[in-house]
């Protein structure tokens, strides 16, 4: 979901920027015009000589006004407000109004998004890029429930027309099953353009939902002291934290050894309501570990992208491993779970039979030997590493069960970990294979217990999140 850095592009794809231009400036009509809202710093991001982007009214938000906003000033095809709503309003005031296009950047993305206005994304989805491709903007997450995903055509739905039935288009759309791939001359890199269409059924219920509920919920450390660990060691990393170089060359703000323990009672799950957390891509990823699959395109079929990076054929190549079909990750997480210790050829292979079952030798003990002080699953196997795309980090976890309680509890050791968009990917993920192996045990779920050695922020990512220290945590969803 990256979407920038450090206020630029992360690629220069032209075939990307040429479908960017023709898809934003195309109108309804002859006698319209479309718009674009973007942000300040989106506007200023965007070289002179091209501002403002032609064949369209360029609406920049900025809380400073027009005096905010360089350019901006006796140009008839640029608008300033100072909110999306604004923004609307002075759209809506033109009679030669087309689309109106959301543009970024991220923030201007994430109030879009959940504001309930926005019908359709249209969506360049780029593959292969280095594993250290640095983002500190994304796009938000959308969920299959709300959105269909489907290939981009050319026929393309009219937001702005009423009587449009956008289920039909997507369910036509469909039919193309597959998008075009497209690869850049230049880089080498992949991407496909897709349209995610929301169903609008869902969004008016979930608007409708979510307006009354914000009301309601509570919010403050006093209702959620859990998320407040994590967000306290955040804020003392940030200001405390040893300053270090790392692989990716961006440099980081560290500590060595910090704990965190959540519990899991009542169907708790521990899924931070302070940002966004991927939780479809959570259940997912786990269940791929835990058939012991080691194929990346499983996951990418499922439009779940967070292992392509490392299943690309640069990526694989850089590691040494060109023999790799493009996706096969090598002996990673499930492999070491299920198959410890058996010799690893592909991600095709049966490997039934072969190694330690781990996960299978946790569940049995659990189940007929409780109090075993042994009950342990490792995805660290120093004689695999240099075999693995990429070497665990969530590496080793230790079951434990209180047989008064009939309780099963789980730590995990994490050696390193990313503070800002890992962990709480890693607390979740972690949380609910607990809760999976107190349901196949007949226990019921106790704590999580989060134990990390280098604990650290990217120096690119404190902005973000300082601002997620303000926010306030709510309770924790149940199962």
């Amino acid at each position: 979901r990256g979407i920038g850095f450090q206020g630029k592009l992360p690629w220069r794809l032209p075939g990307d920027m040429n479908h960017f231009k023709q898809v934003t400036s195309t109108p309804p009509s002859p006698d319209r015009i479309n718009a674009v809202i973007m942000g300040r710093k989106t506007w200023d991001s965007i070289p002179s000589k091209f501002r403002p982007l032609d064949g369209r009214v360029n609406v920049i938000l900025s809380r400073k006004g027009v005096e905010g906003v360089e350019g901006a000033e006796g140009n008839k095809f640029v608008l300033v407000a100072k909110s999306m709503e604004e923004a609307m309003e002075q759209l809506k005031s033109r009679p030669d109004h087309g689309t109106t296009f959301i543009i970024g950047g991220g923030e201007i993305y994430n109030q879009a998004m959940t504001s309930g206005l926005v019908k359709r994304v249209v969506y360049t989805n780029v593959k292969g890029l280095p594993e250290d491709s640095q983002f500190d903007a994304f796009f938000p997450e959308m969920n299959e429930r709300e959105w269909d995903c489907v290939p981009f055509t050319a026929a393309e739905v009219n937001t702005n027309d009423e009587n449009n039935d956008e289920a039909n288009t997507a369910h036509a759309a469909k039919k193309a099953k597959i998008a075009k791939e497209h690869v850049d001359s230049k880089s080498g890199l992949k991407y496909e353009f897709l349209d995610y269409i929301r169903r609008e059924n869902v969004v008016a219920a979930a608007t409708s939902e979510s307006s009354a509920m914000e009301e309601t919920i509570p919010e403050g450390a006093d209702i959620n002291p859990e998320e407040m660990q994590y967000l306290d060691i955040c804020r003392d990393i940030i200001e405390n934290g040893v300053q270090r170089g790392d692989r990716t060359g961006t440099g980081t703000l560290s500590k060595f050894g910090v704990q965190m323990r959540y519990s899991l009672r009542d169907d708790t799950l521990p899924l931070l309501t302070t940002k966004r957390t991927f939780w479809r891509g959570v259940a997912e990823e786990l269940l791929w570990f835990v058939k012991g699959s080691t194929n990346a395109n499983e996951l990418a079929e499922k439009n779940i992208h967070i292992w392509d990076g490392n299943g690309s054929r640069e990526f694989l190549d850089s590691r040494g491993l060109q023999h790799r079909e493009q996706g096969d990750l090598g002996p990673v997480y499930g492999f070491q779970w299920r198959h410890f210790g058996a010799e690893y050829k592909d991600m095709h292979a049966d490997y039934t039979g072969q190694g330690v079952d781990q996960l299978a030798d946790c569940i049995d003990k659990i189940i007929n030997n409780p109090e075993d002080r042994r009950i342990v699953m490792s995805a660290w196997n120093p004689a695999d590493l240099e075999l693995m795309a990429l070497p665990p980090c969530h590496m080793f976890c230790q079951f434990y069960v209180d047989t008064a309680k009939n309780e099963v509890s789980c730590q995990m050791y994490q050696r390193s970990a990313d503070m800002g968009l890992g962990v709480p990917f890693n607390i979740a993920s972690y949380a609910l294979l607990t809760h999976m192996i107190a349901k196949v045990t007949g226990r019921k779920a106790g704590d999580f217990v989060h134990t990390i050695g280098d604990a650290h922020v990217y120096l690119n990512h404190v902005d973000a999140l300082k601002e997620q220290l303000e926010r306030k945590p709510r309770a924790f969803p149940k199962l």
